[in-house]
């Protein structure tokens, strides 16, 4: 399903009126039958309904007003907008409310008096906010989130931006949300995804082709296709058909990183793993493995990984490995920022770059440009797996060699990046040609052809160490399988996802740890499985 920007809703909007022939005023008649819809759904009929009408939105709450009136629902409607500002569809609505005899009053408080035992219709403003809110209608809305009153926002909770999903101010806590044609991306974003609630998808006209436009670059990933990209798995097939990852991770106290993308790799459906491993560690992998391989690499005597193993990683993957799996727990040092360089550079085998590798990168004190372009010169196709301040390590414009100005830079940017996180993603995968999987709430798979996807598992259990190496090591396995980086970063999420809700289930949110999200990933694929049977 497509998710849309304010200005591509009203573009839809737009088309359907003007190129289509569907009158603005039909569009509202059928939005207000489907709000008063979900309202008779959801509450009894002997409930109180308060319905808070403002600008256009209003002309909504209105035709909802007037369907539970007609079907003899206890309404009252609040207007907190002066007439003289109402759109000529909604002042319509008001002349109808006012013949059949609809409780209404214009006015700019409510009180417990009048919410009291009753559901509140939230139709006070609609996705144009583009300023903070103020006066009245601030306050009303503090009002509404001190109260226990259940809300009922209609297309999105007022004072939440419909672009980002930031609170204008001041916004309504919903308990549902009743949206039309597409979602919005402030329903999925936080914290607008906290005010939206329930949110419901409603259908009142739009044609399909407006819905489904090329031009509408961000959709959320469903469960069937989902579906359709696991590999499928032949009867006459061995282990070399799915795939060899190299997993090029660990150092001295992080080993439990490499194991655990590598585990992931082989749940994942990964026919054969091998671990790159610093040469002195490997007696310790080698009592900790039992499915995977190793690879001893050249370190540098301490436990991390050095820069002459550039040679033995690119030698391997030519000869047997279809994906690389590089970063988690290498550490940050000059010889990992010359590695990730040159295997950026260098390698023909699809690159997996998560954590350290990431970091490496970003740190390298080469700036924007320069990052920008060794990414955009690379060999492969490349994932990039990082969370906000990893992205703003790799994004930063901040020369400064004073690590109290890096770090506030570095800070900064990261808020900039929640508060921006889809546009930054595609911007980012655009300029570099790689495949971005921006962790976090929610996480954003980008491509280079500007195309976005909101991912909608998981949970916030998996805000745990080592959640992020499983991700990649599943990305991994997908790409080794034969997807291409897109299409593995978003079934390698969405899965992740899906994996750490069946783990939260099974260990409480508090309880989980990484290895339970892996050991999950089979009921992730025998639920999609379900949806392919079906």
């Amino acid at each position: 399903m497509k998710v849309v920007t304010a200005k591509e809703m009203r573009e839809i909007d737009r088309k359907t009126i003007l190129k289509i022939g569907v009158p603005g005023r039909v569009l509202m008649e059928r939005a207000g039958a489907v709000v008063a819809a979900k309202v008779m759904e959801l509450f009894e009929p002997r409930k109180i309904i308060v319905i808070a009408c403002g600008g256009n939105n209003g002309g909504d709450g209105l035709v909802a007003a007037k369907e539970l009136f007609n079907r003899k629902w206890n309404v009252k409607v609040l207007l907190v907008t002066k007439e003289d500002r109402m759109s000529r569809d909604c002042l319509a609505q008001l002349k109808v409310a006012r013949k059949l005899g609809i409780p209404l009053e214009f006015r700019t408080t409510i009180t417990g008096k009048d919410v009291h035992g009753a559901v509140v219709v939230d139709a006070m403003l609609g996705t144009g906010l583009n300023k903070d809110i103020a006066g009245p209608i601030a306050r009303v809305i503090a009002f509404l989130n001190s109260s226990s009153t259940p809300v009922i926002s209609v297309d999105l909770p007022s004072g939440i931006s419909s672009d980002s999903g930031q609170v204008m101010g001041v916004a309504v806590k919903a308990s549902y949300t009743v949206t039309f044609g597409l979602p919005k991306r402030g329903h999925l974003l936080y914290p607008g995804a906290d005010y939206t609630g329930k949110l419901f998808v409603e259908e009142i006209g739009f044609p399909r082709e407006f819905l489904t436009l090329n031009d509408i670059n961000v959709e959320i990933p469903d469960k069937g296709m989902m579906a359709q990209l696991v590999p499928e798995r032949p009867r006459y097939s061995h282990k070399g058909d799915y795939g060899h990852v190299l997993v090029v991770a660990g150092s001295t106290g992080r080993t439990g990183a490499a194991i655990m993308a590598a585990k992931a790799c082989l749940r994942a459906g990964a026919g054969l793993v091998t671990m790159g491993v610093p040469e002195s560690l490997m007696d310790v992998f080698q009592s900790r493995v039992t499915e995977e391989m190793t690879l001893p690499l050249p370190d540098r005597g301490d436990g991390t990984v050095s820069v002459k193993a550039v040679d033995a990683i690119l030698r391997f993957s030519s000869e047997k490995a279809d994906a690389i799996c590089i970063g988690p727990g290498i550490g940050v040092s000059d010889e990992t920022r010359k590695l990730m360089r040159e295997m950026v550079s260098s390698s023909r085998t699809p690159l997996v770059i998560d954590a350290d590798g990431i970091n490496s990168l970003g740190r390298d004190r080469i700036g924007k440009e320069r990052t920008r372009n060794i990414l955009r010169k690379a060999l492969a196709p490349l994932v990039l797996t990082p969370h906000p301040g990893e992205m703003a390590r790799l994004i930063s414009l901040d020369g400064s060699r004073s690590q109290e100005a890096d770090t506030k830079g570095i800070s900064d940017l990261r808020a900039q990046i929640e508060r921006d996180r889809i546009n930054i993603a595609i911007a980012f995968s655009k300029a570099t040609g790689a495949c971005l999987v921006l962790k976090g709430v929610p996480t954003v798979i980008a491509g280079s052809n500007g195309r976005a996807f909101i991912n909608t598992t998981g949970n916030p259990g998996m805000a745990t160490a080592g959640a992020g190496d499983i991700l990649a090591g599943m990305v991994a396995s997908f790409v080794a399988q034969g997807l291409d980086a897109m299409n593995a970063s978003l079934l390698g999420a969405y899965m992740h996802g899906l994996a750490g809700d069946f783990a939260a289930a099974q260990k409480g949110m508090p309880s989980l740890v990484a290895s339970d999200i892996a050991d999950s990933i089979p009921d992730a694929f025998r639920e999609l499985a379900k949806e392919n049977e079906s």
